[in-house]
């Protein structure tokens, strides 16, 4: 068994581990997360006599945005976060991103199910548990949204298996941590569903790739770093690459193929490729921290995910949750996120990083951002400087008897905003990921924040159906895509896939059902502050 092989699991790396001085691989994964996991899995199932090489810089795998602890863990499936659903100026809501989001979360649970069927993903509740979801809003403004955007989703077969309350009682059942102290008279509003999830995206990482591990073709080379990229004239790369702690330990790995996948450090490593579609990139680092509490008697309190509203004059990314989390078999109650700044792209990454990747090319596009954004300015101002006093009034707010000797502060992973050039603003912010390529489809990255983990399988579809067209249209893949994915391209066995996969995922399903009963608004409601953008810290 080779040397990558054996050290699967190890807390650390030796400095002096011994990898090919020189070495040519089909496929080059660069970051050792959900994404380059995910699509070494789709090619071991699709092409398995292609080799792979993952190099990351980490010591293990799922150290840094997939690590359970560095996000929140959410099934992003639109079941509950109301930045997903915008309301129109007509008080009206849209659910075409919720649609979106929740039909790419299902291939997620499709692509897992499948995995757990043919023995690579191993032990269901390791890495996912179902956790009810939950919208909860207070103030007539707020409960007239919630009511609009109920009836909305109500419209799709997506989401129909949701309940609606405004009645204090029904809501203390669903979640009587939230409603415990909570003043009888203030109008509230929830929405539930038992078909949410709670998931671990760093437990699987490493099951997929303790399973790619297993083939002859695979190699693993951890504590190492990405120095450089040099395409060669048959439009292959020779990228060359060092132990993370020794700089001058160079060696060369020839790829066809390359994936960055390396989370926030993803945009600095795309630009030393020299790709022109680099140049359209720019990167804004923002972090996060939440509230941690891991009292027995308070996580066994609360079983839900509770996402709020974003409070008036707030930009929509801060929209707070209180949330249920099961961590390495361990529950405990996360609350935020609280907005952090550092010009790191990755939690342990370099000070220097926002500037590195601050270029001729792209400085301009992030000033025009900036001027049109001051709101979002003023939040993470604000946010940064924000004492403890300032986090526990907001916990407070979701959780009345909250009691501070129960809670500690944890600093979450960095994400990195995307900022796009745009011929008419200068440049402008991109929400969720975005799929960058050559136009040889030789090297892809992926750029971007929430919702990337939840719906990595489809991200990954997306990626392929670039770079590998010919291939992903070839009766042979699309046969094999049909049973990895048997709703792929099924949108009217939503539900039929929906059963099958809590079945295979040991998770609880909740069939489609009859509306609940909406009290009508006191009056035309109002436009609140929602609009489609990813949380900060997921």
């Amino acid at each position: 068994m080779k040397t990558q092989k054996a050290i699967q699991g190890s807390a650390s790396v030796p400095s002096n581990l011994s990898y090919p001085r020189e070495q040519t691989t089909d496929v080059l994964l660069i970051g050792g997360g959900i994404m380059s996991a995910t699509l070494g899995t789709w090619l071991q199932e699709l092409a398995p006599e292609r080799s792979i090489t993952l190099v990351e810089r980490m010591e293990s795998v799922a150290q840094e945005s997939s690590n359970g602890w560095n996000n929140a863990g959410t099934g992003h499936a639109a079941l509950m976060e109301l930045n997903y659903t915008p309301q129109q100026a007509d008080g009206s809501v849209s659910i075409e991103k919720a649609i979106e989001i929740n039909q790419a979360f299902q291939l997620s649970r499709q692509f897992w199910a499948h995995q757990v069927s043919r023995g690579v993903l191993r032990e269901p509740r390791r890495f996912i548990n179902a956790v009810p979801h939950m919208s909860f809003v207070w103030g007539e403004k707020h409960v007239n949204f919630l009511r609009a955007r109920y009836a909305a989703l109500q419209q799709s077969p997506l989401f129909q298996d949701i309940r609606y309350s405004e009645d204090h009682q029904q809501i203390k059942e669903w979640a009587p941590l939230v409603m415990e102290g909570r003043d009888p008279q203030q109008k509230i509003a929830a929405t539930r569903t038992e078909n949410g999830t709670d998931v671990n995206y760093g437990e699987i990482t490493r099951q997929f790739i303790a399973a790619l591990q297993t083939r002859d073709n695979f190699s693993l080379q951890l504590n190492t770093e990405v120095r450089g990229f040099k395409r060669n004239a048959d439009g292959s790369w020779t990228v060359r690459v060092s132990l993370a702690d020794n700089p001058r330990a160079t060696r060369l790995i020839r790829a066809k193929f390359i994936f960055i996948g390396a989370g926030g450090a993803a945009l600095r490593l795309l630009q030393k490729t020299r790709i022109p579609q680099a140049n359209d990139y720019a990167g804004f680092p923002v972090g996060g921290q939440f509230l941690v509490a891991e009292n027995p008697d308070i996580a066994s309190h609360h079983l839900a995910k509770v996402y709020g509203q974003a409070a008036t004059g707030a930009p929509p990314m801060s929209v707070p949750h209180i949330d249920t989390r099961i961590i390495d078999g361990k529950r405990v109650i996360l609350f935020g996120p609280f907005a952090t700044f550092s010009t790191r792209f990755l939690k342990n990454g370099s000070l220097w990083d926002l500037l590195r990747a601050t270029n001729a090319a792209n400085l301009l596009p992030m000033v025009n951002v900036g001027l049109d954004n001051v709101a979002l300015v003023k939040y993470l101002v604000g946010q940064v400087l924000q004492k403890d006093e300032d986090r526990f009034a907001a916990l407070q707010a979701y959780y009345p008897q909250a009691q501070k000797a129960h809670w500690r502060l944890w600093q979450a992973g960095q994400r990195v905003q995307i900022i796009k050039r745009d011929a008419e603003k200068g440049g402008v912010l991109r929400l969720g990921t975005e799929v960058v390529c050559d136009d040889a489809g030789t090297v892809a990255a992926l750029l971007g924040a929430s919702p990337g983990a939840s719906t990595a399988a489809s991200i990954m579809l997306q990626l392929m159906e670039k770079v590998f067209p010919q291939q992903m249209s070839s009766p042979q893949w699309q046969a094999r895509l049909q049973q990895i994915l048997p709703g792929y391209g099924r949108p009217e066995a939503a539900q039929e896939m929906m059963a099958w996969t809590s079945e295979v995922l040991g998770l609880h399903y909740a069939p489609p059902r009859q509306p609940d009963a909406i009290p009508q608004p006191q009056r035309q409601p109002q436009p609140v502050n929602v609009e489609p953008v990813a949380d900060i810290a997921l």
